[in-house]
This record gives structure tokens, C-alpha cells and sequence, in this order.
């Protein structure tokens, strides 16, 4: 069998050094599900989200960088790093399987050095603690530029945003009420003996006690019950779709939303789910599929919609714009190595081109929820902002609720308020 350490090694050199997310890293290098498989996730989760601290640690205790060719093996020590520290595996197994893991890469050159740089780290585990503690990056374990918008942007909030971020999230459902109450799905739960209950805010939402595989959910294939965070269930509560109207879901990949507006309101005259990724797209349909509905499923940029809109407006527009997705690090802990400095004002700008591209397509009278899973202003409560100075015929729709945090225009939750990921809504009404 092969060595574990050896598959998370390659799936965290696919997102360090070659910049792939770590979705897309599972789905090139995760082996077939065995009994490693959780191992190997646990893994590559941990030394993400650990990763400014274990960098930290190699660097103390390599004399000099490794070579480019060779970054499976440092990824490898971050890997043994995290075990020894985090995981509990027995020192002498993590030291003997990570040696054993360099002979399957066929690196037996750096046997020595595995066995050596793991082993002076059971030895100066205190010092390098105490290294690491006094390094802002390692001791908050987010890159600077980050936590410099995040200390902008919510002084009061930016330590327990990044306290957040670093911890593993809950996982949460989405029940579709429309057959069956809450409360009878919680007591479907418990007789499978999974712990649950309800979420105080969100009517929909179920909180569950342990993470487990969606196929161990009562009426998950016949698509009874949904994963999805309760902040994203709010958003088709927000735009509230009546019996009858035209609705565009733009950027709809990968789906949760456009079921959710389908289920809440089976009545519906059409529904438009939009995407550019077709691939992203056919994850739409697969969600549609399980729970028995369907919609009109479109590939298309929303930034130009000439090239499939029908000249038919609107009545409800969900945009869940593109973003830094800052708001649920602890679900991705791989954003914060993926995402640069600059990634926010550019997003901003495809922001502002999808809001001003789509406003047209909406009904005089119509709603437009503007939607990111982002905490940072530039996308959100400043984005909102340039928007209605630049349409005379766009006016905030006041959210007055008991979420979040009350914006110029909107509310932003931010993580782990509640339970819930980091997200920010406005809803803007189109007058005459």
C-alpha cells in the first residue's frame, strides 16, 4: 500500500508551489477512498491552515533552502511538522514513515535530512514555538497583506475573524421545508444516531455535531436535504421570488442557491441559472438532478450579456459575485495562500462591471440581491456604495435583522458569528 505521506505531499505541492486550489488537488492526486483517505485530508487541511507557522519551523531548521525540483520533500516536512505537533502520531511512527515516504519519491538522498530535520524538532519543539510566536504571519497564520485589510477594515473585529479562519468549520444543512419540517428532519437524525439541532437563526438550517459523508444523511440522494452554511441559506430568504416571476440566478455554480430558490418557491415562471465554467455548470445540473427539479441552465459571461440574454427582464437577479472568498478561509484554507495582495481591488472591478452589466435586465419594480462571501469592504459595503451613486434608479432595501452587522447598505456577517461563514448581502430595489 502506498505510503499516505507521499500523496499529501504531492496535494500540497499542487496548491504551494503550483498554485492550484486544493479542491483541484484532490481531485488530480487523492488516491481511491481507503483507509488513509482521512488521513491524508486531515493532513493537508492541518498544514494549510498551520502553514506561515510551519514554514516558520523549516525555516529555522534547514540550513538552506531546498532546491525548486525538490519542494515534495520540504512539503513533506511540513507534513511530518504538522503530525509530530498536531496530529498525535507517535513521534518514532512520524519519523519512520516520513524517511519511508522520501525512498517511495524516489528521493532516498534526503533521508538523512528527513530524519534529521524531524528529529531536532521533537528536540527544540519549545524554541521554535517561541520563534514562531514572535512572526506576525506564523503567529496569526495569515500572509500580511491580509491581516493589513483586515486591521482596516473591522479594527475591532480582525483578531476574531483570523481566530476563525483558522479553526475547522461546522458543517451545516439545508432542509428542504417544502417536504418536510425541521423538527422531523432532526428526529430522522437521531434515529440514524447522528447529533444534530437546530440553527437560532436560519429556519432551514441544521447543525450537525461531527462532519460525516453526505451519504450517511437520511434523504440526502433524493436530494431531502442539502449541505449548505446557513449564511448562504439566507440569501434565497433575502430575495424572496414569488409565484410567477422571471428569476436570474448569475454565477450560479456550484448550484445551492439555485436549488434553494426552486424549492422555496416551486411556482416560479423561469428560472435562469447562469455560469461561464461549464464544467462548474454541470455541477448545477447534478444538484438539480438529486433533488427531482430543473431550471434553464445557461453558459454565459455575466459581464456581457448580449451574448445570451433574451431581452426578457426580470423580476428577482441573485448575484453571488465572484470574490475574495475571505469569509470562509476555515472552510478553504488554501485561499490564503492562493489569493495576492492585489486580488481584491481586481475583483472589484469584475464586480462592478457584472452589477452594472446586469442592472438593465431587471424590471422596473424588480430586486437584486447582491451577495459575496468576502469580508472585505472593498467588495462589499464600498462596492454597494459606488453602485447607487452611479444609478439614479437603484435605492437600498434596508435589512433590518438579527444578523451581522449593519452596513451603509447591507448587512456582513462576519465568521463563525452564529455559526455561520463570513458573508455580506444588499438588496437593491428598482424604481421608476
Amino acid at each position: 500500500m502506498s505510503n499516505p505521506r507521499v500523496s499529501a505531499a504531492r496535494i500540497l505541492q499542487a496548491v504551494i508551489v503550483e498554485q492550484h486550489s486544493l479542491d483541484t488537488a484532490f481531485a488530480q492526486y487523492l488516491p481511491p477512498p481507503s483507509e488513509s483517505t482521512s488521513f491524508i485530508k486531515a493532513a493537508c487541511y492541518g498544514v494549510l491552515r498551520q502553514y506561515w507557522r510551519l514554514e516558520n519551523y523549516v525555516q529555522q531548521l534547514l540550513s538552506k533552502p531546498l532546491k525548486k525540483k525538490d519542494q515534495d520533500v520540504h512539503c513533506l516536512l511540513l507534513c511530518g511538522l504538522y503530525e509530530l505537533f498536531d496530529m498525535h502520531t507517535p513521534d518514532h511512527a512520524v519519523v519512520s514513515e516520513s524517511v519511508n515516504a522520501v525512498n517511495e519519491m524516489n528521493k532516498t538522498w534526503a533521508k538523512g535530512l528527513v530524519n534529521a530535520v524531524l528529529r531536532n524538532a521533537q528536540r527544540r519543539q519549545t524554541p521554535l514555538q517561541q520563534h514562531a510566536q514572535e512572526d506576525l504571519q506564523a503567529h496569526t497564520l495569515h500572509p500580511r497583506w491580509l491581516l493589513k485589510l483586515l486591521q482596516r477594515d473591522w479594527p475591532a473585529d480582525w483578531e476574531s475573524i483570523v481566530a476563525q479562519n483558522n479553526l475547522p468549520p461546522p458543517m451545516l444543512l439545508r432542509v428542504d421545508t417544502t417536504r418536510i419540517e425541521r423538527d422531523q428532519y432532526l428526529a430522522q437524525l437521531a434515529q440514524a444516531g447522528i447529533v444534530a439541532s437546530a440553527h437560532p437563526l436560519v429556519d432551514s438550517a441544521v447543525m450537525l455535531d461531527k462532519p460525516l459523508d453526505v451519504q450517511d444523511l437520511p434523504g440526502f440522494a433524493q436530494g431531502l436535504v442539502s449541505v449548505q452554511d446557513a449564511a448562504a441559506q439566507l440569501a434565497a430568504q433575502l430575495l424572496d421570488p414569488q409565484a410567477g416571476d422571471r428569476v436570474l440566478d448569475a454565477c450560479a455554480a456550484p448550484g445551492g442557491k439555485t436549488l434553494h430558490l426552486l424549492q422555496r418557491q416551486p411556482a416560479l415562471a423561469s428560472l435562469l441559472a447562469l455560469d461561464s465554467d461549464a464544467q462548474r455548470l454541470s455541477r448545477v445540473t447534478q444538484n438539480l438532478e438529486r433533488a427531482g427539479v430543473s431550471a434553464q441552465l445557461q453558459q454565459g459571461d455575466a459581464q456581457t450579456p448580449a451574448s445570451w440574454w433574451d431581452g426578457q427582464p426580470f423580476d428577482r437577479i441573485l448575484l453571488d459575485a465572484p470574490c475574495s472568498a475571505t469569509g470562509v478561509i476555515r472552510r478553504h484554507p488554501d485561499i490564503k495562500l492562493l489569493r495576492r495582495a492585489d486580488d481584491p481591488a481586481q475583483l472589484a472591478r469584475t464586480q462592478a462591471q457584472i452589477l452594472d452589466a446586469l442592472w438593465p435586465l431587471l424590471k422596473t419594480g424588480g430586486m437584486l440581491l447582491y451577495a459575496t462571501c468576502s469580508v472585505l469592504k472593498i467588495e462589499n459595503d464600498q462596492q454597494i456604495q459606488r453602485f447607487l451613486q452611479q444609478h439614479a434608479d437603484a435605492r437600498c432595501q434596508p435589512l433590518e435583522l438579527d444578523w451581522g452587522h449593519a452596513q451603509a447598505c447591507g448587512r456582513q456577517i462576519l465568521p463563525g458569528e452564529q455559526a455561520m461563514d463570513g458573508f455580506f448581502y444588499a438588496l437593491i430595489y428598482k424604481q421608476a
